[in-house]
């Protein structure tokens, strides 16, 4: 099954490290998060990949285009030869479509611009900015099981701030918040049948309309994840990740 990516955003709550390059290329333990998205789903024999691109999506292109060389040893001869050996291979046995678009689209309008991609029934579809150990096969299982058109992955997720608890106007107890007291949020990890298309009309965030009328129609429910999950919204997040992938990442399920 192929997997699309979104990765055409601007990641303006981590702009010290987006201005230069999209957020997806922001490196965790020396690899774009977007390469750690894709070892997971590589990890369970889906190595298809669409890359929905738009802001500096010259960066992602280019960094595709010189994977292959930036993972292998290299012997550059320059004896009259001019010749380039490559030795040791060590890319990935990935097939990587990276579409470029558009610099302001909405995740809506970027779906639809990748359905002349999609010649399968159903599709992975993920947010370029967030890692998890979901287990994919039990997802794309649980997504045949229900026959509907969207699956989203729901998690809950931790909260860096603690609670405290009242009785009247006294302070009982300061305590740390729990995942028992928030709810589920929509953590990307979805599965999609392509008649997700039909839904999707102009430019919208995939996460309001579409999502709306799929709801109302009855077509989405969720896979229930309480493993691990984690965004890569902030720089606090991005220094986050790279401290837990220093001390056995848990989302590295491909080791």
């Amino acid at each position: 099954m192929k997997v699309v990516i979104l990765a055409g955003g601007f990641g303006t709550r981590i702009s010290e490290e987006s201005q230069i390059i999209p957020k997806p290329m922001i490196e965790v333990g020396g690899h774009p998060i977007l390469w750690h998205i894709m070892k997971e789903y590589s990890h369970f024999g889906h190595n298809e990949f669409i890359i929905c691109a738009g802001y500096k999506q010259h960066v992602i292109k280019k960094y595709f285009a010189d994977y292959a060389l930036n993972n292998s040893d290299i012997t550059f001869n320059f004896q009259g030869e001019n010749r380039i050996l490559v030795h040791n291979n060590f890319s990935e046995a990935w097939k990587v479509t990276v579409v470029d678009t558009g610099y302001n689209t909405l995740t809506g309008g970027r779906i639809k611009k990748i359905q002349p991609y999609i010649d399968e029934e159903n599709f992975f579809m993920t947010y370029g900015d967030g890692v998890s150990d979901v287990n994919i096969p039990e997802l794309e299982k649980f997504h045949e099981s229900h026959g509907k058109i969207c699956t989203i992955t729901a998690v809950k997720p931790e909260s860096r701030f603690g609670y405290i608890d009242f009785d009247g106007d006294s302070v009982l107890s300061f305590r740390e918040k729990s995942k028992e007291d928030v709810g589920y949020i929509n953590a990307g990890y979805m599965v999609l049948n392509k008649k997700v298309f039909d839904y999707i009309e102009g430019d919208f965030m995939f996460e309001q309309e579409p999502m709306r009328k799929l709801t109302k129609a009855l077509e989405v429910v969720a896979y229930r994840h309480d493993g691990f999950w984690q965004c890569m919204d902030t720089l606090r997040e991005k220094n986050k990740l790279e401290e837990m992938w220093q001390n056995g990442a848990p989302w590295k399920v491909w080791e």
